[in-house]
């Protein structure tokens, strides 16, 4: 079994063991999905302007895309600028599994905890709602890699850069909320203003949302969006690595 193997068994274990992470990563999104759908008026009407779909069908690919904001900026956010404070990074830079194995462990692990909660999400939409699958299966699976990428550089940059647990923290929200905004997470994109719709197009979570109810009604993704998606991940992903310090 390999360094890398091991510290994903193990980093699963912890994730598993914190209640508000696994209820965020995997239970979140399909009770929210419910809830939407049987307690918030009009859900299950046509929405006007919408080609017929109803509400809880436009609000699934938005609810995917708060999953991935979610698991980014604060399950994983969270836990590895905890690891750095109380100095688990630096005493793993001393052993024979480096930092950099945790890295990985732990985006593998969030990663496994989002693909979960979004196939749970889509199948209680399917069999409670009747909601469709994406029309666009390759175009949605990209655009959910892609998005969760970027997403993951943006957490990995912010604790690359704050000097402490509670700082990431503190940064993190201020970016989370407004960017669920311009993600169309409050309002679908469709009905958003203009300006705030050409503001997502160029944030990470925006061009994810925007991609996946893309994909989801049969079209691809627009270049724009795909182009934003990896420009984040490239950029942010490559300051991250740069500025990232174990202590």
């Amino acid at each position: 079994m390999t360094g890398l193997t091991k510290m994903i068994n193990v980093e699963t274990k912890l994730y598993l063991r914190e209640p508000l992470a696994a209820f965020f990563g995997i239970a979140f999104p399909a009770l929210l999905i419910l809830v939407l759908g049987l307690a918030m008026p009009g859900m299950m009407d046509p929405l006007e302007g919408m080609g017929g779909k109803r509400g809880i069908d436009v609000y699934l690919p938005i609810t995917l895309t708060l999953a991935i904001a979610t698991v980014a900026m604060v399950t994983l956010l969270g836990v590895l600028a905890t690891y750095r404070e109380r100095g688990v990074l630096r005493r793993l830079s001393t052993t024979p599994v480096s930092p950099m194995t945790l890295l990985g462990a732990q985006v593998i692990v969030n990663a496994g905890a989002l693909l979960v909660g979004s196939g749970l999400a889509w199948l209680v939409a399917a069999i409670v709602f009747d909601v469709s699958p994406p029309e666009n299966v390759v175009g949605f699976v990209l655009a959910f890699t892609l998005g969760s990428f970027a997403m993951c550089s943006l957490a990995l940059l912010v604790v690359a850069v704050t000097p402490s647990a509670r700082a990431s923290s503190g940064i993190g929200s201020l970016i989370y909320y407004p960017m669920m905004f311009f993600a169309g997470v409050w309002t679908p994109g469709p009905l958003m203003p203009d300006l705030a719709k050409k503001i997502g197009d160029f944030t990470p979570l925006g061009a994810t949302s925007q991609a996946l109810q893309d994909a989801w009604t049969g079209s691809w993704p627009t270049p724009l969006h795909l182009v934003v998606m990896v420009a984040f991940t490239v950029v942010l992903g490559g300051l991250a690595a740069r500025y990232l310090r174990w202590e």
